[in-house]
């Protein structure tokens, strides 16, 4: 059989566009993330010798974790802990996690069509361009723009996807086959919040655009092969046909790093509630304040420490998160989580093996216990879990004496 028509069948159901840019000729290939065919009709394309570059939905982290598995082995604990990354690490871990079971429960590789993708540009000598934007800059955009329950939603959506092993619906996977991996990664919660959906699905469609004009430049009349999960093929198309802004300002405006200036409300509104609580209670007297304030230390406290203590926690790390719960919801930069991950990866030191198990330890929900480098990510998560919960106790505990 030629490659020509191996090319053709290879393709057939496969979701491709052609689109015409500025001299350059693009042809989009929907894949599956999933999908035994996407990989053969990505590898038959590139066979075909008709290309001169090949574009893929990757940015050089994800790159690196496809072709490199080793590269969990050089994360500083500590590092992370320090530049507050913990949660956006753990999401990441959370993200691989779900991958690795469907790779277990299909026999393929999420992402296998893209790495089949970079390695036969590689093969042929072709510019290989990662066209997507970071996936960590991707979380924090879609973090910023929710709110206080949108933000607890999606927490419990990342944990509940970490504490399952329990096979990968079908109609999930169906989703999965005709959508975006990051998108499904995060369940029907994507697709019902407009601010997640905006920056996993639609900025990046805008995003991808710019980076392929951008690429296109300096070489114009050049053939690129662009293979994209199957839920971009429609954004990524019209982007490319009808964005007519300077493609270095897209890029630079969805690259910008979420601004921290935002007054925290909530904080301060919790703060004042309970400056003015405690006020009001020791205006009744000494033991109506005491009383009101013990109230919040033991209700923040008990439930941050119980958090660290299901997360396997060191007894200094549930003293810390004890100590640390009625404080930290009164400081926008600082959670209670941050305070006993520190303490517990400092007394329980991860070990090389640690690193380099982490990878097929995170696969399964039992591993991030036994892991110390993951069991320090869950002590983060369930401590300021713990914290949240005792916060909404404890306020609204106050809230009745002061009505009583």
């Amino acid at each position: 059989m030629s490659e020509t028509h191996h090319a053709v069948d290879a393709l057939h159901g496969q979701p491709c566009v052609e689109v015409e840019r500025d001299g350059v000729h693009y042809t989009l290939l929907g894949t599956a993330h999933v999908s035994r065919a996407s990989v053969e009709a990505a590898e038959a394309l590139l066979a075909g010798g008709d290309f001169d570059a090949v574009a893929v939905e990757l940015d050089p982290q994800r790159h690196r974790v496809l072709t490199e598995p080793d590269t969990l082995r050089n994360l500083d604990l500590f590092r992370i802990l320090k530049e507050g990354k913990t949660g956006l690490v753990a999401a990441n871990l959370a993200l691989a996690a779900y991958q690795r079971r469907l790779a277990e429960q299909l026999g393929v590789e999420p992402g296998a069509e893209l790495k089949a993708a970079a390695d036969g540009a590689r093969k042929a000598g072709l510019p290989l361009h990662l066209i997507d934007r970071d996936v960590g800059l991707t979380l924090k955009r879609a973090w910023h723009g929710l709110g206080f329950w949108g933000r607890s939603k999606l927490i419990a959506g990342l944990a509940a996807s970490l504490l399952t092993d329990e096979k990968v619906e079908e109609q999930e996977i169906e989703r999965l086959k005709q959508g975006d991996l990051l998108e499904s990664s995060f369940g029907e919660f994507a697709a019902a919040s407009p601010p997640v959906y905006r920056a996993l699905i639609a900025e990046r469609d805008r995003y991808m655009a710019a980076r392929l004009r951008e690429d296109a430049v300096s070489a114009p009349g050049r053939r690129v092969l662009v293979v994209v999960g199957a839920g971009h093929l429609k954004g990524l198309s019209e982007q490319l046909r009808t964005e007519t802004a300077e493609a270095h300002a897209v890029r630079a405006e969805l690259e910008q790093v979420p601004s921290g200036s935002k007054v925290p409300w909530f904080t301060l509104f919790l703060t004042v509630f309970l400056l003015g609580g405690f006020a009001w209670g020791f205006s009744q007297g000494a033991e109506v304040g005491g009383g009101m304030v013990l109230g919040w230390v033991l209700a923040t406290g008990t439930l941050g420490a119980i958090g660290c203590a299901l997360a396997g926690g060191h007894p200094l790390s549930i003293a810390g998160a004890f100590l640390s719960s009625p404080i930290t919801p009164l400081h926008p930069a600082l959670a209670s989580g941050t305070v006993s991950a520190a303490i517990e990866a400092w007394m329980r030191k991860p070990t090389y093996v640690d690193f380099l198990n982490l990878r097929d330890d995170t696969a399964h929900w039992r591993g991030w216990w036994r892991n110390r480098v993951a069991r320090v990510m869950v002590n983060f998560f369930l401590t300021s879990l713990g914290t949240a919960i005792g916060v909404w106790t404890g306020g609204a505990h106050l809230l009745g004496q002061m009505l009583g």
